[in-house]
């Protein structure tokens, strides 16, 4: 099997029955697997709510490590749309020319010093970790060198290599965050930090701990997943190189081959809501202050819904995927992953002839009865000019 294919393990469930089970930390979820279903559950927030113990609706669940309520990921309407109004334009910021023009500069910067290697690069860690969090400071509007500090945690910000979850790993962040709140207060400037601060709901000043959920939910919400994101779609290229020239031939569709992806790597599996009353899922019995999950990658794969789901298909026309979430919780950082994911294809068809792997290592999610690949733990490459 090629590295870059990603099989569909909610196939069968999905058609059969509509949802799946798994048991996340003696706190059972009912997966849901069908579009139109996790649209409807999502768009059902006085049912399914996000609003529930902070780290809960995380799947795996962070309510152990974490007690900062994620804003405005874990808030409900009509709160979750006082926040989201509060930092929507800020989010929006990836559109503007001299941010794209800056962001061009970073991932030139990145192909560049693959390509000019000797040997073989480790993608995960040496361009993918690298290129994120050299973006992230144009998100933020901090200096780039500050880069280096978030580049030194590793790929995962609460897992370790023997734990899904690592709560002294995951302080690291927390008290990172709260040391720059601390300092911002002191010296406020035009970054992110400072605009929260400045910044009112209801007619008050927003708390260190709300700008800290704020925080946490920009450097976890977008780490992972846009890493994953770069090294399947190097991956992808690697082992498709007449759709590496595609591009090459055809530049116009490069912002459909995003989109598509996006959609068939899923580089975030599910996320979950807790159940206000009795309910059901496709005619599955689920009680109250019980999870489901939105599952966006069985979603994705949807065969009703896509057609050849379980093949990329660059210039696919009618793609309603969900990676980013649906309805009002949709991902505030999809805008910046976009032009990442847009600006490195038209990088690379300007700078690579083709790609060889070398070696990958899967990075192999276990989800109750499923097993999905997600991504890759390493994938060392060759980058040939």
């Amino acid at each position: 099997m090629k590295n870059s294919k990603f099989s569909d393990p909610f196939n069968k469930a999905r058609q059969e029955k509509g949802y799946g089970e798994m048991n996340d930390q003696d706190d059972p979820v009912t997966m849901v697997l069908r579009l139109k279903d996790v649209r409807k559950c999502a768009h059902n927030w006085k049912t399914y709510q996000s609003g529930a113990a902070p780290g809960r609706i995380v799947i795996p669940s962070e309510v152990h490590i974490r007690d900062t309520r994620q804003i405005p990921f874990e808030v409900d309407p009509p709160m979750h749309k006082t926040y989201r109004d509060l930092i929507e334009e800020w989010f929006k910021r990836p559109l503007l020319p001299e941010y794209q023009a800056q962001l061009v500069n970073i991932i030139e910067d990145i192909v560049d010093e693959a390509v000019t290697k000797n040997g073989s690069v480790e993608v995960v860690e040496e361009f993918a970790l690298r290129l994120q969090s050299r973006a992230l400071t144009l998100l933020l509007n901090i200096p780039y060198e500050e880069s280096e500090t978030w580049i030194s945690w590793g790929t995962h910000v609460f897992r370790s290599e023997d734990s899904a979850l690592d709560g002294s790993k995951a302080n690291i962040l927390y008290d990172y965050i709260d040391a720059q709140i601390e300092n911002v207060l002191k010296n406020p400037g035009k970054d992110l930090y400072s605009v929260l601060l400045n910044s009112e709901v209801n007619d008050r000043k927003l708390t260190k701990e709300e700008v800290k959920g704020v925080m946490i939910l920009t450097f976890a919400g977008g780490r992972d997943t846009v890493i994953n994101s770069i090294t399947n779609t190097i991956a992808y290229f690697a082992e498709h190189k007449d759709s590496l020239q595609l591009l090459k031939d055809d530049p116009e569709i490069i912002g459909k081959a995003v989109e598509e992806l996006i959609r068939y790597f899923a580089p975030l599996t599910q996320m979950g809501r807790v159940a206000t009353q009795d309910t059901a899922v496709c005619e599955h019995a689920v009680k109250k202050d019980t999870r489901i999950s939105l599952c966006w990658a069985s979603a994705n794969r949807d065969e009703t819904v896509f057609e050849n789901p379980n093949e990329v298909v660059l210039d696919r026309k009618i793609n309603p995927h969900i990676s980013f979430g649906f309805s009002h919780h949709k991902c505030l950082g999809a805008t910046h992953a976009r032009q990442i994911m847009k600006i490195l294809l038209q990088v690379l068809t300007k700078k690579v002839v083709s790609i060889d792997i070398i070696d990958a290592q899967e990075n192999i999610e276990e989800l109750g009865e499923f097993k999905r690949k997600v991504g890759f733990d390493s994938l060392s490459v060759k980058f040939n000019k």
